[in-house]
């Protein structure tokens, strides 16, 4: 499991507008570099194209590398950390056109320069 993989998970119910249930999530933290930790930083992958409509969301198309099976949203306003043990197998991996757009998203959503 690495930074950038897409893997399946399942998502609990936390009785808010979060995303939940077993759905495909974008890997978000260096693991790497830290190790051993029981939780894991994600962006939740929904397949609702209406998703779109809120900022803080980009629309990831299919393809060879990351693998998914229909046009996906990030919802990289999602970002949080999830239970380590939640994580299933590997779906793919983004590509770097994608990776590069998230990144950008994720640094203005956190008012990172």
């Amino acid at each position: 499991m690495t930074y950038a993989d897409i893997h399946w998970a399942v998502l609990p119910d936390r009785g808010g507008h979060e995303q939940r249930g077993r759905r495909p999530v974008i890997i978000w933290q260096d693991t790497v570099g830290f190790p051993g930790l029981p939780t894991i930083l994600v962006i939740p992958l929904t397949s609702r194209l209406d998703t779109l409509r809120f900022p803080g969301t980009l629309l990831v198309q299919p393809t060879a590398l990351n693998a998914l099976q229909s046009a996906s949203v990030a919802l990289v306003f999602q970002l949080g950390a999830s239970d380590i043990r939640r994580i299933e197998r590997r779906i793919g991996k983004l590509d770097d056109a994608d990776l590069l757009r998230i990144q950008a998203l994720a640094r203005r959503l956190q008012a990172l320069p």
